[in-house]
């Protein structure tokens, strides 16, 4: 049928109305499959990366991480780096928002610095000598510019977020109970302001966490390391939780590390005021709990109670569990 002849439609009441058929556009399928969007583009890289980062496990961690390389790679046509502040901003929302993962994703970070192209460059950040800081020199300026930057907003914004979600659940309160009585004591579901604040927390312990792992594979300094711990304790007298959950997670992340002949001293302080903390009325029981077992832990050099075991290959469990069938098996 030629797409230029009427078809005629009844309509109600009996009579016929002439419509024009439609017709098929050149680039319409691939207007769809966002074919018309540059292969390159910012819409298509963040697309790509994001599936590529819920893809990545430490099974397929090979496979997947090259590929994640490839595309930050695409910064080799650039001048200003833009593709690879992109994937950079990209892992790090992933890993401090799934913090059970960070050491994988420290891993990701530690290998792109390695196999960044040492073609990627950025002219508006340059060296002592003049010269724009490439490949993986650059990664490693972006990624820790990104962490401070979290590190060093974080707090203002947990505190503004935590400050609406307190005067927020005040009002929810109200309204739970204006509700339970008019409605039979149904529950209210909690405000936009408090998943925000558990949002910012989860992030906030999350990144502590990856800074932590970021450490442990070299690529933040000690100094950095005592930094970030020094601002984590500089509210003895009214911390916040986020302050010592932050703390707490950031010493059994990277204690053991940090904890040498050197840097005794530093660490005796920082122990001295964790100590204080834990007996302080200004926190509850919890955040007490909390610190003393990072007392504990340090303590008992370091070795926890539980160690949990790293993100590791379905190749390496099957491998331990044949190995304990073995050693529990009756001997013929």
């Amino acid at each position: 049928m030629s797409t230029s002849t009427p078809i005629n439609l009844p309509v109600l009441g009996g009579g016929l109305e002439p419509v024009q058929a439609l017709e098929r556009s050149d680039n319409a399928w691939s207007t769809r499959r966002g074919g018309n969007v540059p292969g390159d583009s910012a819409e298509v890289v963040e697309r790509k990366v994001k599936g590529l980062l819920n893809k990545l496990t430490m099974e397929r961690f090979d496979s997947i991480s090259d590929q994640i390389i490839d595309w930050a790679n695409k910064s080799e046509k650039e001048k200003d780096g833009r593709t690879l502040i992109q994937v950079i901003r990209l892992v790090f929302e992933k890993a401090t928002d799934e913090a059970a993962w960070s050491e994988m994703y420290a891993r990701l970070c530690r290998k792109m610095m390695e196999q960044i192209s040492p073609a990627v460059m950025d002219e508006g950040i340059r060296n002592a000598e003049g010269q724009p800081i490439t490949g993986g020199l650059l990664f490693r300026k972006y990624l820790l510019n990104r962490c401070q930057e979290d590190f060093e907003r974080g707090w203002t914004d947990q505190a503004k977020t935590a400050a609406a979600a307190a005067e927020k659940a005040q009002d929810d309160e109200a309204a739970a109970k204006s509700n339970a009585t008019a409605q039979g004591g149904e529950e209210v579901s909690f405000s936009d302001e408090y998943y925000a604040a558990q949002k910012s927390k989860r992030r906030g312990l999350g990144l502590v966490r990856f800074i932590g792992e970021l450490f442990k594979l070299q690529m933040l300094t000690e100094r950095i390391m005592h930094e970030c711990i020094k601002k984590l304790l500089s509210n003895v007298d009214n911390p916040g939780e986020e302050e010592i959950e932050s703390i707490c997670k950031l010493l059994t992340t990277v204690g053991q590390s940090l904890d040498t002949s050197k840097a005794r001293s530093h660490m005796d302080i920082y122990f001295k005021r964790m100590r204080d903390l834990s007996e302080s009325p200004n926190i509850d029981s919890r955040m007490k709990y909390m610190l003393l077992d990072v007392i504990e832990l340090r303590s008992r050099a370091w070795v926890p109670r539980n160690a949990v075991a790293a993100p590791t290959t379905l190749a390496s469990v099957h491998e331990q569990v044949k190995f304990r069938l073995r050693r529990h098996s009756p001997t013929t």
